[in-house]
């Protein structure tokens, strides 16, 4: 799907904040409340909007500890990364999981309440997973940018 100027905008618009109603949409956009629904509805029916989210502060439910760990598969074939990808997609601390080159095969992001909670999940969930070989954890010390909106 091309998208116009208008859909680009309309698409920061949302991104920004997707609770606005249509009409102050419109507004922002200089289109008729009719003509935002419609578009909206295009972008979703196209799958370039995919979901609607709540962004939850981490802080007030004790999930600030942000951690990536590495991981590194015993061997790289299909089997164990199947295995993998079905396993570490149950386990409910990890909130982004990505297959990447280099030394290791999967950088896990996960939040969890501190490093106790973490070792736990180390100890008893991700090293318990079948073809998990090696791991290796950076901790973060603060938050310089966090944005979920992608430029357009």
């Amino acid at each position: 799907m091309k998208l116009d100027n208008i859909d680009k905008k309309l698409l920061e618009l949302l991104q920004t904040d997707s609770k606005q109603t249509t009409k102050q949409l419109s507004l922002q956009l200089g289109l008729s409340v009719t003509a935002v629904y419609e578009r909206i509805k295009k972008l979703e029916k196209e799958k370039v909007i995919k979901q609607y989210v709540a962004l939850v502060n981490k802080n007030k439910i004790e999930k600030s500890f942000l951690v990536f760990c590495h991981v590194q598969l015993e061997k790289h074939n299909k089997d164990h990364i199947t295995v993998f990808e079905k396993e570490v997609n149950r386990l409910e601390e990890v909130t982004e999981c990505f297959h990447v080159s280099g030394d290791y095969d999967y950088i896990l992001k996960v939040y969890v309440k501190d490093m106790d909670a973490y070792r736990d999940f180390i100890v008893n969930k991700l090293t318990a997973l079948k073809h998990v070989g090696n791991t290796r954890s950076v901790f973060t010390i603060g938050e310089v940018k966090n944005s979920i909106a992608i430029a357009l």
